[in-house]
């Protein structure tokens, strides 16, 4: 399914063929996300996403960075995470050389020039304006400083906007130095591609350069001390987010907490779907969610309900997550959630951006990659009995966070509900 090397200090490359597609999708990852910054460059990584965009040693501006690949019907794009940032493109299989060049660009020759720093800090401040603004986009920034606490797991990826307006340009720069290097990046490849020839291109375009993967505290006693947490706002649909901490992202039991979570509040057919919004209408939106990183992760419910039904639809989540805890999943159930999960990541892998992100990912971030085939067994494998185990160390009352945005006064007595039953 996919051939793996490593230049000599350069990228880790990594393809998977794709036979007949007509397009090919490279992404790269950088390795090192928000959990990197210190107190001194918050936001700094995601600052820096933004940044490479504005112009490199090829393409000297932001036009003719979007014009080279959108100039031939590519797409493009990039995100910040925790631990990683990626930065992908989309194009005619015919343009892999132009896609990895303009990738390769963008990261390891971005000009980074006084002029776009000084501009680029009044759109993040607004970017995040926008977040904070989204009651449904708060609600999770809640959610994970209630599982998290004050730490880079659970700030605002971008910063805030005193941090992002205070960030020094030689905290930027120096981000970039020390984790934008060709040894700290991997890139993927998927497409009617041939391996040698994508790593020839990769050693040409990116070149050589060590670097240290920049190192990150370990996470702390979780849930958070302060684990509910609450922002009054005159809005007409509270939004709720109540979860646990979860597994770490390689964990033995990783995938049944996929099979858990797909169980739980994945699809129409969900418990959480056939309970909250099909039985007692008290959501329209009602879904489950699941987030790992080197070493903790946690497992949410969201939910979009009227002020007044807050405290029944918590009970009524709450319930969902002590039925896991105290009954095994019928089979009927289970091979229905199995092959859900299997199924959707099967649909995923027969498109290009999707099966670079999964090799990518992997490649980036596991401990291992996984063919197909082997995912497919792990999700096989996943047990009712496993399931229930998992759930009974997962779900205790003294575990559970809570984040919740809604009009004032309607947040009163929330406290007593947040215990399971």
């Amino acid at each position: 399914m996919f051939e793996r090397s490593a230049l000599p200090e350069g990228p880790r490359v990594i393809t998977a063929p794709l036979a007949g597609a007509r397009s090919v999708s490279v992404a790269v990852y950088v390795l090192a996300g928000s959990r990197a910054e210190g107190e001194g460059d918050v936001g700094a990584a995601h600052f820096m996403e933004h940044l490479t965009f504005k112009g490199t040693a090829a393409y000297p501006s932001s036009r003719a960075v979007s014009e080279a690949l959108e100039g031939i019907g590519g797409t493009f794009n990039a995100a910040t995470d925790r631990e990683s940032t990626v930065y992908w493109a989309k194009v005619p299989r015919r343009e892999l050389r132009r896609a990895v060049g303009v990738l390769a660009d963008l990261v390891v020759r971005p000009l980074l020039r006084d002029v776009d720093i000084a501009g680029e800090r009044g759109i993040i401040v607004e970017e995040i304006r926008s977040y904070r603004d989204d009651p449904v986009e708060l609600v999770f920034t809640l959610f994970d400083q209630a599982v998290f606490g004050d730490t880079p797991l659970g700030r605002e990826i971008a910063g805030d906007e005193a941090s992002v307006e205070r960030l020094p340009v030689a905290a930027l720069r120096d981000f970039w130095a020390r984790a934008y290097r060709p040894a700290n990046c991997v890139v993927a490849a998927a497409g009617e591609i041939s391996h040698a020839e994508t790593l020839d291109l990769v050693s040409s375009a990116f070149g050589r350069g060590n670097g240290v993967r920049p190192a990150f505290a370990p996470a702390p006693p979780l849930p958070a001390p302060e684990r509910i947490r609450v922002v009054e706002r005159d809005t007409a649909q509270a939004q709720l987010c109540v979860g646990v901490p979860g597994l770490r992202r390689d964990d033995p039991d990783a995938w049944t907490l996929e099979l858990l979570s797909a169980v739980l509040g994945e699809g129409m057919s969900s418990r959480l779907f056939l309970r909250v919004r099909e039985e007692l209408g008290l959501a329209y939106d009602v879904h489950s969610f699941l987030s790992g990183y080197a070493d903790c992760g946690s497992l949410g419910v969201g939910a979009g309900v009227d002020p007044d039904d807050l405290a029944p639809a918590l009970g009524a989540i709450l319930a969902e997550l002590a039925r896991l805890r105290d009954e095994p999943v019928p089979a009927s159930e289970l091979a229905k959630a199995r092959a859900f999960t299997a199924g959707r990541l099967e649909l995923r892998l027969d498109e290009t951006q999707h099966l670079a992100s999964w090799i990518g990912n992997q490649e980036a971030l596991h401990e291992e990659v996984l063919t197909l085939d082997q995912a497919l067994a792990h999700i096989e494998a996943v047990s009712a009995e496993g399931i229930q185990s998992l759930a009974g160390r997962l779900f205790a009352d003294d575990r559970l966070a809570l984040a919740v945005v809604a009009s004032p006064g309607s947040t009163r007595g929330l406290d007593a509900v947040l215990r399971l039953p």
